[in-house]
């Protein structure tokens, strides 16, 4: 008797191929891919967090920024955007070049929080600075504010870059850190041991803007999720964080503390801002027929 391989070649019986291994140590987390998280012990795919957001949360802040950096852009280049207008080639390359200002600037900054992340996970776990940002001069000032937060407002931290997930409402999302702080709990009223989630931002300006409303259904979510994941892959019920939340809005020239509220009545916002990624992605693109025409005389007839 003879068994098929994946290939289609023939194997005796009794010599089948191994069962792959179960997923061990920190293989069990489950990582962000195309918007969503995989369980790699049960294949269950969880939406993203963040991927929910964007599908689903209006960006009318976004739009009018965009609008506003292309404008001001234009201004600050009107010399050039003149000149390039004389050939149909070089006004081409020119509209181009300025339709896209919004999207550089905004890989810019996404860049910038990414390093600013990965020096605060180093800085919170106490391992090497990356290589690649250990000498970065931009990012300097970024770390020696964080260091200040950490030391002003006395941050006992718990937990950082921890995936957690909901399986029966289907998101998982990786939170930035779990902390405690005698100085947080005694201006919000709480127990000096009170546990809460922590956020970083870096975008905007410190006297302006950076902190938005959508940073409330971010963490509303990563506080109802039903389990999390140690660092050595093993799966554990959430711990229970405050209702109210703390962005860190970390900028080269300082960094505020601001709270932001995350309870179950931001949660259930949320919740209707997954419903309508859904909709976005899914039976949005089939409401919409093709253009009904009217039938030529022939098929009239034969009707």
């Amino acid at each position: 008797m003879t068994v098929t391989t994946e290939a289609g070649a023939k194997a005796p019986a009794g010599r089948r191929r191994p069962a792959k291994a179960a997923p061990a140590g920190e293989e069990r987390i489950p990582r962000p891919s195309q918007g969503w998280y995989r369980d790699p012990i049960t294949g269950t795919k969880l939406r993203r967090v963040t991927t929910i957001l964007s599908q689903g949360c209006s960006k009318e802040p976004l739009v009018f920024w965009s609008a506003n950096f292309t404008a001001q852009t234009a201004i600050d280049n009107l010399p050039q955007l003149v000149a390039s207008s004389r050939t149909r080639a070089d006004r081409e390359e020119s509209y181009d070049w300025l339709r896209k200002a919004h999207i550089r600037r905004k890989d810019e900054r996404a860049d910038v929080g990414t390093a600013v992340h990965r020096l605060i996970e180093a800085h919170i776990l106490g391992t090497p600075i990356p290589a690649d940002l250990l000498n970065d001069q931009e990012l300097a000032p970024y770390v020696d504010n964080f260091s200040a937060f950490i030391r002003e407002w006395e941050i006992e931290f718990e937990a950082s870059e921890m995936v957690v997930g909901n399986y029966e409402d289907g998101y998982a999302g990786t939170l930035d850190y779990l902390y405690r702080s005698r100085i947080v709990a005694s201006l919000l009223g709480v127990r000096p041991d009170t546990l809460f989630e922590g956020d970083t931002k870096t975008g905007g300006e410190l006297d302006v803007k950076g902190v938005y409303a959508e940073a409330g259904l971010q963490m509303a979510a990563y506080r109802r999720a039903t389990v999390c994941w140690l660092r050595d892959g093993t799966q554990i019920p959430m711990p229970a964080v405050h209702s109210t939340g703390i962005v860190l809005h970390l900028r080269p020239e300082g960094y505020r503390v601001v709270p932001v509220l995350c309870g179950d009545d931001v949660f259930e916002a949320f919740l209707v801002m997954k419903q309508a990624a859904e909709w976005a992605t899914g039976l949005s693109k089939t409401v919409v027929g093709t253009p009904l025409t009217i039938p030529v005389a022939s098929e009239k007839r034969a009707a």
